[in-house]
């Protein structure tokens, strides 16, 4: 039989902007841990490194969905490659001020402006939807393919910036994420023949991605979910600090995301049943619990292995979540509406990398984990208190059918496809 993921690559160009996505991505776990490793190597704080942290973060959260937006209008090489010289750029001057040691509120200026970073996950999530629209069962591989390289970029990611910024000099790993940025967003956007077509004003519904009920409680869940993201990085360095192996920070983390590319993996060569709200709802409350082992760690073997178990609910969550914006947002928004969920990890991680920040300098890092606790629980509360939206079938939109997960569709059977 087959492998689901040697299948999906059968189409033309599929590899060639996967492979630029995965350099595009890199950034994603690399700059923020980058930024905290590199301040708090040059100044000691953990408030100011885990603020700036937040700051990009929030930045990203703000932008991110209007740069998607403008690229569901006129299409990704016309609004990527700005948008990407300009967060370099944004790079460039956070790394200058901090090694001039310049007034902080430089840090917090350029730190904004590199939050123009485009979110190429859902650029690339968005390509695959074009192809395999109306093909649930290849849409799932894809997106399980597409977590897979989220979580290599999380366990290579942290290992060359804290690496870079522990063994090189303290910027060398927010510089290296800068250069994979631009690298894999202009070789994306040079693929032009798997690029979605536009869709300028006029064309599709008017308004926001974010009118949908399904995407609000989604993107609402996941700053619950982000919180945990952003506290276990930076509370994760101070741990390993405390006893005197920071840079072993970059491995503990690594193995939380190979638990998720792991998970991951073995969730696409499945072919889950049933409604995909449920999954979604299961994987929100697993998360949540993952995090009370995390209580009582007192060494990093200890630490390594809570945090694989817990990276195996993490793939197959964003998995899922995929699924239920293609059913939840028109297709003309699609772009914009992925990258909202992304924004809710990203408001999250800001929240959870300040808080963990403060809390670590306040009672260490035994007292930070109690962070991403919290966040789980609120994520599992948000996410029973509002699972009702995501399992009622949103309207259709565009002549495309809504479905049910990687089942049966509802709604048109002459398109048959999923609502994308």
């Amino acid at each position: 039989m087959t492998s689901p993921y040697r299948a999906i690559f059968a189409a033309p160009g599929t590899k060639g902007f996967s492979a630029a996505g995965l350099f595009g991505r890199m950034p994603l776990s690399m700059l923020g841990i980058g930024v905290v490793t590199m301040i708090s190597q040059l100044t000691g704080r953990y408030g100011l490194a885990g603020a700036l942290s937040a700051t990009l973060a929030l930045s990203a959260a703000a932008i991110g969905p209007q740069i998607s937006r403008l690229v569901d209008r006129h299409g990704q090489r016309r609004v990527l490659r700005p948008a990407t010289l300009v967060s370099a750029a944004a790079v460039a001057g956070l790394l200058i001020c901090a090694q001039q040691e310049l007034p902080e509120w430089t840090l917090f200026l350029f730190s904004a402006g590199a939050g123009c970073v485009p979110s190429i996950g859902s650029m690339v999530r968005a390509r695959w939807a074009a192809i395999y629209r109306g093909t649930p069962r290849s849409l799932h591989a894809a997106y399980s393919w597409e977590s897979i390289v989220d979580e290599v970029c999380f366990i290579f990611g942290p290992i060359l910036s804290i690496g870079l910024s522990t063994a090189w000099f303290p910027e060398a790993g927010p510089l290296m994420a800068g250069g994979f940025l631009v690298v894999g967003v202009f070789w994306l956007t040079s693929q032009r023949a798997t690029e979605p077509a536009p869709h300028p004003r006029g064309q599709g519904p008017a308004g926001s991605a974010l009118a949908s009920r399904g995407l609000q409680m989604l993107v609402l869940t996941f700053v619950a979910t982000g919180a945990i993201f952003g506290a276990i990085d930076v509370v994760t360095v101070a741990f390993a600090e405390e006893r005197g192996h920071k840079a072993l920070a970059s491995v503990v983390l690594a193995v939380y995301a190979l638990g998720s590319c792991l998970a991951g993996a073995v969730f696409g060569l499945l072919h889950p049943r049933g409604p995909a709200s449920r999954r979604w709802l299961v994987g929100v409350c697993a998360m949540a619990l993952s995090m009370i082992p995390l209580q009582l760690a007192g060494n990093l073997p200890f630490l390594a292995g809570a945090l694989f178990v817990a990276g195996l609910a993490v793939a197959p969550t964003m998995v899922t979540t995929m699924a239920l914006v293609e059913q939840h947002v028109p297709r003309s928004k699609l772009t914009e509406g992925m990258t909202w969920t992304s924004t809710g990890l990203a408001v999250g991680v800001a929240l959870g990398s300040s808080a963990a920040g403060w809390a670590v300098d306040a009672g260490g890092a035994g007292q930070g984990y109690l962070v991403p606790l919290v966040a789980g629980a609120l994520a599992a509360v948000v996410a029973l208190l509002g699972y009702r939206r995501l399992h009622v079938p949103a309207p259709l939109h565009e002549g495309s059918g809504a479905d049910d997960g990687y089942g049966t569709d509802i709604g048109d059977g002459a398109n048959g496809g999923h609502v994308a």
